[in-house]
C-alpha cells in the first residue's frame, strides 16, 4: 500500500517526556491479534509482572491491557517506561499506545494529523516540531491505514450541504486563518470564527466552488473582522441553558481511569448522584477529579474577570491544531457536520474557564 501523504499542524511541537500519564489515565483496548502477540511474549516475574497477574483482561466484547493496583498499566515500570518497548521495541506495543497522542483522520487522498491535549507535553508545546517527526508519523500512518479505505467522503458543511475535499479544505484553511493573527485577542478571534461559521451554515454551495468559494471566504473573513472588532459583551444564558452547560461541564470534569472500574455499581451510583447535582446547580459541586476542591455552585455564577494573558497562546494553539487536523467534525467527531462541529469545539472555552 502506498504511503499516505500527511497534513501536519505546523504550529505544534511534541516529543514524549515519559510522564507516564497516558499509561495511567487511559484504558488501552487491543485487538485479538495484539492480545495473541502480547501473550506469546511470555511475561514473568523476572520482567516485573507479578506471578499470576494477567496482562490482558476482558473489556466488553473485546480486550484491554490490565492495570496495576495503583492504576498504572501492567507494563508500566518503576521508571515510568513501557516494559514492552524496553524488551521488544516500539513496534511490539499495541497500536493505540504507538499512536497516542497523535490523532489521524482521512482528508481525501491524504491523512491529517492532530494531537490530543490530554498529554501534558502537547499542552506545554514541548519537544520537536511535528515537521521533524515526519519519519515517525509516516510509520504510524502506515500502521493506522493498513488495509483501510482512505478515500472517504468529506464531512458535510451543514445538514444536507456538502462540497468535495478540495473545497472542504479551503473552508478549513480559511477558518484557521481566523486564529492566525497574534495581535488579535483570542476571544475576538473566537467570536469572529463563530460569526464566520454561522454565516457558512446558512449558505448553499451548489454553484460556489473552487475560485468562487475562495473569493467568498475572503469576503466573509473581512466582514467578520468589521463586525467584531473588540470583545463582545457576554449574554446571560437562560436557566435551561445554564443547566445544559453544567451537564457538559460534568462530562469534562470526569476522569475515569482503570481504578474506577473496580468500584462497579457504587462508582456508577456516585456518577449518577453527581450528574443530578450538576443538573440542579445547588449546594457544593461534586468533586470528580483529584485536582478539584469543594466549591459552591453559587460561587461559579459570579464574574471572575478576564483569564490570565498566557491563556491566549494555549487556546489559539489548541484551536488551530484541532482545525488543521480536522479533529472537530466528520469521521473524527461522530460524523458531525463542519458547522456544528466547530460550534461544539467553541464550547470548550467556557467549559475550561469554568473548571479552571
Amino acid at each position: 500500500m502506498a504511503r499516505p501523504k500527511l497534513r501536519l499542524p505546523l504550529i505544534q511541537n511534541w516529543s514524549c517526556h515519559n510522564c507516564s500519564g497516558c499509561c495511567r489515565q487511559h484504558l488501552i483496548e487491543i485487538t485479538d491479534e495484539e492480545k495473541t502477540r502480547i501473550e506469546k511474549q511470555n511475561w514473568t516475574a523476572d520482567d516485573g509482572i507479578p506471578e499470576g497477574q494477567s496482562v490482558v483482561v476482558r473489556h466488553g466484547s473485546g480486550w484491554r491491557l490490565n492495570h496495576q493496583d495503583d492504576g498504572g498499566c501492567v507494563f508500566l515500570n518503576e521508571d515510568g517506561l513501557c516494559r514492552i518497548h524496553a524488551k521488544f521495541g516500539e513496534p511490539a506495543k499495541p497500536l493505540a499506545c504507538r499512536v497516542y497522542p497523535y490523532a489521524l483522520h482521512p482528508s481525501g487522498n491524504e491523512v491529517t494529523v492532530s494531537l490530543r491535549f490530554s498529554c501534558p507535553s502537547v499542552v506545554e508545546n514541548k519537544g520537536t516540531p511535528l515537521t521533524e517527526n515526519v519519519q515517525e508519523l509516516n510509520r504510524i500512518a502506515k500502521a493506522v491505514t493498513e488495509g483501510k479505505k482512505l478515500k472517504t467522503p468529506p464531512p458535510e458543511i451543514s445538514s444536507g450541504q456538502s462540497v468535495d475535499w478540495s473545497d472542504l479544505l479551503q473552508l478549513t484553511e480559511s477558518l484557521d486563518r481566523t486564529f492566525a493573527d497574534p495581535s488579535v485577542p483570542f476571544d475576538v478571534q473566537l467570536h469572529r470564527a463563530l460569526f464566520w461559521v454561522n454565516l457558512i451554515g446558512e449558505m448553499t454551495f451548489d454553484a460556489v466552488r473552487g475560485e468562487r468559494l475562495k473569493e467568498l471566504l475572503g469576503i466573509i473573513g473581512e466582514e467578520a473582522a468589521i463586525q467584531i472588532s473588540s470583545s463582545p459583551e457576554p449574554e446571560q444564558p437562560s436557566r435551561s441553558g445554564r443547566m445544559l452547560f453544567r451537564m457538559l461541564v460534568a462530562q469534562y470534569a470526569r476522569r475515569d481511569t482503570a481504578s474506577d472500574l473496580s468500584t462497579g455499581w457504587k462508582g456508577r451510583l456516585r456518577l449518577l448522584r453527581a450528574a443530578l447535582k450538576y443538573a440542579r446547580g445547588r449546594g457544593t459541586i461534586p468533586v470528580l477529579h483529584e485536582k478539584f476542591s469543594d466549591v459552591p455552585f453559587e460561587a461559579m455564577e459570579q464574574p471572575f474577570g478576564p483569564p490570565p494573558i498566557d491563556t491566549d497562546e494555549l487556546f489559539t494553539r489548541y484551536f488551530r491544531v484541532k482545525i488543521q487536523g480536522l479533529h472537530f467534525c466528520g469521521s473524527a467527531y461522530y460524523q458531525v457536520p463542519f458547522v456544528e462541529g466547530f460550534q461544539s469545539l467553541a464550547l470548550i472555552v467556557p467549559v475550561v474557564l469554568w473548571l479552571a
